[in-house]
């Protein structure tokens, strides 16, 4: 048998590699400064919250941000945009996107079934090829930046997206827990062996800040994904905290009105790349 390929097939030197993949181009209508994916090691990190607050991060910026929502067996996106009983449309030139209230370009399984409680029961091959159809059929138009929400693990359906789409960057989302070293590792290990940029990691759920006098209390412990971002040689760009108003904004499906700096860090590495 052939020697597996485990990276970007492009240039593979590998002799018979009976993994290579064609490298998907997004739709003609469609032109796209960076695109940046937002991985984990694991599910349940806040991943989805991640790509939510660096979009409108971005568009307080005053750029152009779209949205390919990866994640199709738990799709939450539509959610925090509130998107509520949308089915999204096309013609035989494409489909699409849902445009939020301030512009983002989104698409996501959940936005093309008329029930979103209806479960996507695909076995991984039609995942991925799902996948590839909303990034080269999808007509995003003209962004500064594609964010893509990324299924959680280091599994089949991830490595054909980081195979089939260019990537400019990988954003790596942890949390403070014990089992951050291993969650980290593996993400940052895959977007390695994919030859693919790492900007750094965010710490979800880092800390609570007390009503009262604003001190920041750690309930899970300070310092982990510090640490993991150390022994890696990655910046830790940013630590989010526990908040209700973030939680309601996510809930009530106005996440646009976010208007925090917490991701600052990220921003300032996406700008970075290319130059």
């Amino acid at each position: 048998m052939p020697e597996e390929c485990n990276h970007h097939c492009e240039g593979c030197s590998v002799e018979n590699c009976g993994s290579r993949i064609e490298r998907l181009k997004p739709h003609e209508g469609t032109k796209i400064g960076k695109t940046i994916a937002v991985c984990s090691g694991k599910g349940g990190v806040g991943k989805s919250l991640v790509t939510s607050l660096l979009a409108v991060s971005l568009m307080n910026e005053g750029k152009k941000v779209a949205i390919l929502d990866a994640d199709v067996t738990g799709p939450s996106i539509p959610q925090a945009f509130g998107f509520k009983g949308y089915v999204a449309s096309g013609t035989e030139e494409g489909i699409f996107p849902a445009l939020s209230k301030r512009g983002a370009a989104i698409m996501s399984a959940n936005l093309l079934v008329d029930d979103p409680a209806t479960p996507i029961i695909w076995r991984g091959s039609l995942l991925s090829s799902f996948v590839g159809q909303l990034y080269t059929d999808v007509m995003y138009g003209n962004v500064d930046v594609l964010l893509i929400d990324m299924p959680p693990g280091t599994g089949d359906i991830p490595l054909t997206i980081f195979q089939q789409i260019p990537m400019d960057g990988v954003v790596v989302v942890s949390t403070p827990q014990d089992l951050v070293s291993l969650i980290v590792e593996k993400a940052v290990n895959m977007a390695r062996m994919m030859d693919i940029p790492l900007l750094g990691l965010v710490e979800n759920m880092s800390y609570v800040k007390c009503p009262g006098c604003g001190e920041k209390v750690y309930p899970f412990g300070k310092g982990k994904s510090e640490q993991a971002a150390k022994k890696y040689g990655l910046p830790l760009l940013a630590e989010l905290p526990i908040e209700e108003k973030t939680r309601l904004l996510v809930d009530e499906g106005r996440i646009e009105e976010y208007q925090g700096d917490d991701l600052k860090g990220v921003i300032e590495a996406i700008q970075k790349l290319g130059q």
